[in-house]
């Protein structure tokens, strides 16, 4: 396997977007704030959300600005670096799948939609646009951060094949159906709530901080 092989480049945008993608900024920031263990607050998730339940709106800010970042980092990082649109697809997918999975957190993550959305406004902008306004139209109708995160990666798929040129919707819809399936995934126990009538609604006030933020 050569340096130039498709192996050996596939392997180094996996690799390297799944190391960028693992960096736990909720965690790191909390710590540096001098707020101790993000994953002793709340869910115990290093999102921003849960960020945001120790009080510091900035440092909320702050993480969900880094999460997504990690994201189109690992995608602009790859293309500039390798030059090839499909390897930045593999390190955007796989920066999603190490903040989802990292490995300095026994993989146990966050819920990856900062990560995706921004993976996907760096890789394939008018799919993260998209997918942007649909979380936001969902959120506004319906009030359910976890059902717009939801529907907003649900129809990334249609998209990226009815609005990217040819040949790059091909692989773009790939990458669009494996992450949407990963953050849909990780919404297990919200869909189970929202199914049930018991998930929490935007601005409503939740007695049990334990329940799971969906980013």
């Amino acid at each position: 396997m050569t340096m130039d092989s498709p192996e050996f480049l596939f392997a180094v945008s996996a690799l390297g977007g799944y190391l960028l993608g693992s960096i736990p900024f909720g965690l790191v920031l909390t710590r540096l704030a001098g707020l101790g263990d993000i994953r002793d607050v709340g869910s115990g998730n290093i999102g921003a959300t849960n960020v945001l339940r120790t009080g510091n709106k900035p440092l909320a800010f702050a993480t969900l600005i880094c999460d997504s970042g990690k994201g189109g980092a690992a995608v602009y990082l790859t293309s500039v670096l390798l030059g090839y649109f499909e390897m930045s697809l593999v390190a955007g997918v796989m920066a999603v799948v190490g903040h989802n999975f990292p490995v300095w957190l026994k993989f146990k993550g966050g819920k990856g939609v900062a990560t995706t959305l921004g993976t996907l406004l760096v890789a394939v902008f008018p799919v993260g646009l998209g997918a942007c306004l649909t979380w936001l139209v969902t959120a506004v109708v319906f009030r359910y951060s976890s059902l717009a995160a939801i529907m907003g990666l649900a129809v990334t798929p249609l998209y990226a094949w009815h609005f990217l040129p040819e040949p790059a919707n091909v692989p773009a819809t790939f990458a669009t159906i494996i992450v949407a399936m990963l953050v849909i995934y990780r919404h297990k126990t919200n869909i189970s709530r929202l199914m049930s009538g018991d998930e929490p609604k935007i601005g409503q006030k939740k007695e049990d901080q334990k329940k799971e933020e969906s980013i």
